[in-house]
């Protein structure tokens, strides 16, 4: 087996020789794939991607906005290796075909809980860009989180509030650490309270308790509006389509 030492550096052959294939979800539809006919009475059972959110964004709008760039060669959390593509000029480079089916699951998912009226919370910790994480969440009509997390807030939320308190369906970290060594402490939390999590996870980071992670860069400002922008209309379409099917439930 190989192991990734952070003082290594890898040659761009070696990191295409090790970052073996991910395991994939096949339920998730492909792009150009075609979409059959959903159950109205259940989209979720219906149809593989029943939102269409794998027409939100292309491979080259992921590459546009600089996902692909991950952090220099000797901070690889070798968790991470099977989502690297190579290197260049020192700087490890995600494959970005990988992390277009993961981002497109996320996005499913994220659809599925807003149609069925879930909490969402998004979550960073990064000052430069936290204002674009609380715009998001105000316009698609959900919350974020972008100051210290106290411990605790989930896994003793009764005590926490006075009351029984009910806690989110969906974490959506734009970056699963809190600083470039210490995780968000609400990445574990959720995983203690069984919440299922979406996470940008970088070059440098622990994909292991994310419910649903996408390799990609968590820093830029770019590649996060463009998290933000596909998250968004991912959600909105969800509630859209409730809206759609209650009114016609009521009308019938």
């Amino acid at each position: 087996m190989f192991i990734f030492k952070n003082t290594a550096r890898l040659s761009h052959s070696a990191l295409r020789t090790y970052a073996t294939s991910a395991v994939l979800n096949p339920t998730i539809a492909e792009p150009g794939t075609p979409i059959p006919k959903a159950n109205l009475n259940d989209p979720l059972l219906g149809s593989p991607d029943y939102f269409n959110v794998h027409n939100l964004f292309t491979v080259k709008d992921l590459f546009d906005a600089r996902v692909h760039y991950g952090h220099k060669e000797g901070s690889l959390d070798e968790r991470m290796l099977p989502y690297i593509y190579g290197s260049r000029l020192g700087h490890l480079i995600f494959d970005l075909d990988k992390t277009a089916v993961y981002l497109r699951r996320a996005l499913n998912i994220a659809a599925h809980i807003a149609y069925r009226d879930g909490i969402i919370v998004f979550f960073l910790r990064n000052a430069q860009n936290a204002h674009i994480v609380e715009k998001t969440a105000l316009e698609c009509g959900e919350y974020a989180h972008t100051r210290f997390w106290r411990g605790g807030i989930f896994t003793n939320s009764t005590h926490q509030f006075g009351a029984v308190t009910r806690l989110p369906d969906l974490c959506i970290f734009l970056s699963t650490l809190n600083d470039i060594l210490m995780q968000h402490t609400a990445v574990r939390d959720s995983a203690k309270m069984g919440i299922a999590t979406i996470g940008i996870v970088d070059s440098n980071s622990n994909p292991n308790m994310i419910t649903y992670p996408v390799p990609g860069n968590d820093d830029s400002t770019a590649a996060i509006q463009l998290y933000c922008k596909l998250f968004k209309a991912a959600i909105l379409r969800g509630k859209d389509k409730r809206k759609e099917h209650l009114s016609a439930s009521s009308a019938g």
